[in-house]
């Protein structure tokens, strides 16, 4: 491998990082959003009427009809959660198996 391929591959290292690092945030994002959705299911559990915020207003709404918006909500960030993890899953072994190929020329060339 010559210089500017290990350049190539240093570059392309740093760009997975920083994709990397990008998924970390929205996946962070995601949980945060889950743990939220989690406590609103919690704090309706066994109650007949809500309060959902709709724009600058809440509103009166029944309980069962939040928990499965809520619901289906958290459902949805499981999902986007999960295909994130697998991205990111990706995206380490790319890591890895470029750093193993930089190191190596690294090595054969000193």
């Amino acid at each position: 491998m010559t210089d500017k391929e290990t350049e190539k591959k240093v570059e392309q290292l740093q760009l997975l990082e920083q994709n990397l690092q990008a998924f970390l945030v929205q996946k962070q994002q995601f949980q945060a959003q889950e743990i939220e959705v989690d406590s609103a299911l919690n704090e309706i559990k066994d109650k007949k009427d809500a309060y959902k915020i709709v724009g600058n207003i809440m509103i009166n709404v029944d309980a069962k009809q939040l928990n499965d918006e809520l619901s289906q909500k958290k459902e949805s960030l499981n999902i986007r959660i999960k295909n994130l993890e697998k991205q990111e899953e990706k995206i380490r072994e790319k890591l890895k198996k470029i750093q193993a190929e930089v190191l190596k020329n690294i090595k054969t060339s000193q």
